[in-house]
């Protein structure tokens, strides 16, 4: 059973852009990145780094989610139900191979949870499933970050704004400030960025503009 604070649901359901890092261990600058981000107004931050030690990813969520509470935005953990539970985050985003979401639910209640689709048939299940709470199409473009994983192009954007779900709903996959418009364009009103703001040598900046970009 759900135990989610309506203030965390509040902010998914106003949440925009959506932002996925590492932990930035080879600049050492995690806290003054995401601070930066939030205040260019990020509404979500995940932590999302292939191989990463457990205690590591603890310790970058509780710095992620201290800046979250000063920002008064959504962190994110990425794939482990265990990590969410002891970072206390807001979110856990899993994919198709990961726990199901009712998996996810029994471990962490507490937890907003996220699940990424790829195909008309994956968003329709993910639009339906109770434990869902919001649900990311792509990628639209390919993008180094899902190395091996085609571009699905926006056609699946446009099947999720199409879809009424009622629920939050990003695109996800390649998105920067040079294609975001050809993305609102195909009806999506939130996004998930990660170069475009992660390689920015002014973070905030790169934020706005995509932000503003956004209905």
């Amino acid at each position: 059973m759900s135990t989610i604070p309506q203030a965390t649901r509040a902010r998914l359901a106003e949440a925009r852009l959506y932002l996925c890092t590492d932990t930035r261990a080879a600049r050492g600058d995690l806290r003054e990145f995401v601070r930066a981000a939030y205040a260019g107004g990020v509404d979500i931050v995940q932590i999302r780094e292939k191989g990463i030690e457990a205690a590591a990813e603890l310790e970058a969520l509780a710095i992620v989610a201290e800046e979250a509470e000063r920002a008064g935005a959504l962190v994110a953990a990425n794939d482990r139900a265990d990590v969410a539970t002891l970072a206390g985050v807001d979110v856990l985003h899993v994919g198709q191979d990961d726990l199901r979401p009712e998996q996810v639910r029994r471990l962490a209640p507490k937890v907003l949870v996220g699940l990424s689709t790829h195909d008309p048939a994956q968003l329709a299940a993910a639009a339906a499933h109770p434990e869902v709470d919001y649900f990311c199409a792509g990628p639209v473009w390919a993008t180094p970050t899902k190395p091996g994983r085609p571009g699905v192009g926006l056609e699946l954007v446009e099947r999720a704004a199409a879809s009424d779900t009622g629920k939050p709903w990003f695109a996800i996959g390649g998105i920067d400030h040079t294609n975001i418009d050809e993305i609102v364009a195909a009806g999506a009103t939130r996004v998930v960025v990660v170069r475009d703001i992660t390689g920015s040598d002014d973070p905030e900046a790169a934020a706005r503009r995509l932000r503003d970009a956004l209905p």
